[in-house]
């Protein structure tokens, strides 16, 4: 269900983005400069200051079907006419149609959500909130550095589950594949076994370190 101030189906203007991937509730600075885009912000900017942003593949050049729509939140316009804006990941959606390619890809798209679950997740994230915060805490003892648990970690699953994902660095396929999830039980899991993995693979390197340093 598409939430009540937007409508189900709309057309909306189109950014692709190589290797990267918005979430909702995700903030996404952006520096715009091509001549075809600086058009179109400001034409967005003169209407309701939302546009889609698309994970292009920087190998095949395939733009991916499901992206997030953001909403400008600020913006400076610079002498030569480039602007920097900063945006807010907002509502998923799922393109259905190019309406057209020039100067800009305008989508026509629906807007996509989890489907409602009677599941309670609240087990689920506290696990994958705790996994968090154990590769936070093996991360700052590998590398002796003082490295925060953020204050911004969302409470509820379906935050929470968007959070972790925007956070895993250098594996947009993978990002890409937790967007298009409609199910956050599906997402939170699959969370939970990537990190599992990395603090398993922490871990070890943390014994090892420490073994060595007591040889040492």
């Amino acid at each position: 269900m598409a939430s009540s101030s937007s409508v189900a189906v709309r057309e909306l203007p189109l950014f692709p983005l190589p290797d990267l991937v918005l979430f909702p509730g995700r903030r996404l600075p952006l520096h715009i400069f091509e001549f075809r885009y600086r058009i179109m912000m400001n034409t967005i900017l003169q209407s309701d200051r939302r546009f889609g942003v698309l994970m292009v593949d920087p190998v095949d050049g395939n733009l991916a079907s499901v992206g997030c729509c953001a909403e400008i939140t600020q913006f400076h316009r610079m002498p030569d006419d480039r602007m920097k804006i900063m945006t807010l990941g907002q509502q998923r959606f799922r393109v259905l149609d190019y309406v057209r390619e020039k100067p800009y890809r305008v989508g026509l798209v629906e807007w996509i959500e989890d489907q409602p679950t009677e599941r309670d997740l609240r087990p689920l994230s506290d696990q994958v909130d705790q996994l968090l915060r154990d590769v936070v805490r093996l991360s700052a003892k590998l590398t002796s550095q003082d490295i925060d648990i953020p204050d911004d970690i969302p409470d509820l699953p379906v935050e929470l589950s968007y959070w972790v994902a925007s956070n895993l660095y250098g594996v947009a396929s993978e990002q890409q594949s937790l967007l298009e999830v409609q199910d956050t039980a599906a997402r939170l899991d699959r969370e939970a076994e990537i990190l599992t993995s990395t603090r398993n693979h922490l871990a070890a390197r943390t014994a090892l370190k420490d073994a060595l340093d007591s040889d040492g």
